[in-house]
């Protein structure tokens, strides 16, 4: 079976095209490192024809407004439109736990945008929307130093790896279109003022951490179940104790993760 992984070279890209390759699938890697560029379409059509499922895990360059929406916008109408031309029957398209609840950010307007082209295309879809990755987690870390206060919501998440992220996307190519969002979510919650302190405190940043309900977060104020998912969500198995004790036990820098800063004001 031919499957096609927009944005392949990607974080979650590249481990889902590996899990593919893993259970003997045709996999094309679909980024503009291989020639396609799902915004113009250049090489698009030629990458897609013959394949059974497209994937798409892609991702704007740019978190500004107008061009983050402008991304999500042509990509995915070019994508849909170019699986239609070549049959495609299975498109399966990421998004975010939450988005339609983070609609004062520029990005998740544009993740919003994004998932009303998949559901209301002609292509048979399954549309996943995934929790915050461990990955990510760990990449919001204030900036500052010294002594200074670091306020953070104590809003419940319950984020994810990127691997058990990528492991259930491979899953889903053997089952047929459910035209549902399907949620991904990890084993358990956190309060977000605790979890991003643990990092912060395993890189010797003693920074005092206070839990502020009024903290902003994507310009939002966040309840318990801004970023969680509801009933039914397909649990990971990692822990986020056992990922990070896996990067600083071996010595390994967490990934870093193309995404906007959720402390940033867009206003």
């Amino acid at each position: 079976m031919k499957i096609v992984v927009a944005g392949g070279h990607g974080l979650v890209g590249s481990k889902l095209v590996a899990r593919l390759k893993q259970r003997g699938h045709d996999v094309f890697a679909a980024s503009r490192r291989s020639g396609v560029d799902t915004v113009t379409g250049v090489g698009l059509q030629a990458a897609l024809d013959g394949a059974h499922t497209v994937i798409d895990v892609t991702n704007s360059p740019s978190f500004d407004e107008p061009d983050v929406g402008e991304f999500f916008r042509r990509s995915t109408g070019q994508l849909l439109a170019a699986g239609a031309r070549a049959g495609v029957s299975h498109h399966i398209a990421l998004s975010v736990v939450g988005t339609q609840r983070l609609q004062s950010s520029p990005y998740f307007r544009a993740k919003d945008t994004q998932e009303q082209l998949v559901q209301s295309s002609d292509v048979p879809h399954t549309l996943v929307q995934a929790t915050q990755f461990f990955e990510f987690m760990a990449n919001i870390i204030p900036p500052g130093s010294g002594r200074d206060i670091v306020h953070l919501s104590p809003a419940l998440v319950q984020p994810a790896a990127a691997d058990d992220v990528a492991e259930r996307l491979a899953e889903l190519v053997a089952e047929p279109p459910s035209s549902t969002v399907i949620e991904i979510a990890g084993p358990e919650t956190y309060r977000l003022c605790e979890l991003v302190q643990w990092v912060m405190y395993s890189y010797q940043d003693d920074r005092p951490v206070v839990a502020d309900p009024q903290t902003r977060y994507y310009d939002a104020i966040l309840d318990d179940h801004t970023l969680t998912p509801g009933p039914g969500a397909l649990l990971a198995s990692l822990h986020f104790r056992d990922w990070l004790d896996g990067y600083l036990n071996g010595g390994v820098e967490i990934p870093h993760v193309h995404h906007p800063n959720p402390m940033t004001s867009s206003r």
